[in-house]
């Protein structure tokens, strides 16, 4: 399929003996945004990590299948998972800044990637910022630390910081769940500014979130994947009895 970005074939993970994936097969669209739902442990927070490995970071870790990152396989020996998660990003459900100030914080990624001449890096450092939407809110206060803000303008510093790795993909998992009502809006305006230029993957247990701000949804039940699709065709359509039983508040 030439619009997309991720593909999931076959994919299951293994914690020990403990099968929590089993052959989800996925196709996650360029320049749009996939929501991924179900009930807490059901497995979505497990595959969104699948997709930048970061599940390489826990013991006992097996996997089967392939994930493909366009046409490569990210799971291949030869693939260096530093390098993959800066194509890759990954933003968590609780806001993470360093304890630094918010331009470090911003020029970390650069940094690391060799960056090295001020102007270049102010740049960078500013077109992330406005990239999510917080430049405006900052720009004053470059040079104060990041954890003196809000948690609303914390998460979109580390939205920034992942914007300024220059990523294809942006994951998310549940971005807004500790935020008020007020700043999951700024966030939510800011993710679908940013389906134009990336491909996101949020997970959210927000059924309304999903069904405001994602191009598709794909429903997670115990380690499956019950179904995927349009996101308005899911909600009013469902294809599957338990998916509709979740989304209407059934069960989960």
């Amino acid at each position: 399929m030439k619009n997309t970005k991720i593909t999931a074939e076959n994919w299951n993970l293994y914690y020990g003996k403990q099968h929590a994936l089993k052959n989800i097969s996925l196709e996650i669209r360029t320049k749009g945004i996939m929501a991924l739902i179900g009930p807490s442990g059901c497995g979505k927070s497990t595959f969104l990590r699948c997709l930048n490995r970061m599940n390489d970071l826990i013991e006992n870790v097996r996997t089967e299948g392939r994930i493909l990152l366009g046409e490569e396989d990210i799971y291949a020996q030869k693939v260096d998972p530093t390098i993959l998660r800066r194509r890759v990003g990954m933003v968590f459900q609780q806001p993470n800044p360093f304890p630094v100030s918010i331009f470090d914080n911003i020029a970390y990624g650069p940094r690391l990637q060799g960056l090295k001449d001020r102007r270049q890096l102010e740049n960078r450092v500013e077109e992330a910022l406005r990239g999510a939407a917080v430049f405006e809110e900052v720009k004053d206060i470059l040079k104060k630390p990041a954890l003196g803000l809000s948690g609303g303008q914390q998460q979109r510093i580390c939205i920034a910081r992942a914007l300024a790795a220059g990523p294809e993909v942006l994951l998310m998992d549940e971005p807004t769940s500790a935020l008020d009502p007020v700043s999951t809006l700024k966030i939510e305006e800011l993710l679908k500014s940013l389906k134009k230029k990336l491909t996101v993957v949020i997970v959210t247990h927000n059924m309304q979130q999903a069904a405001r701000i994602s191009d598709e949804t794909a429903f997670f039940l115990a380690g499956e994947l019950v179904e995927w699709g349009a996101t308005d065709a899911l909600f009013c359509r469902p294809k599957d009895k338990k998916t509709e039983s979740y989304i209407t508040g059934r069960f989960g």
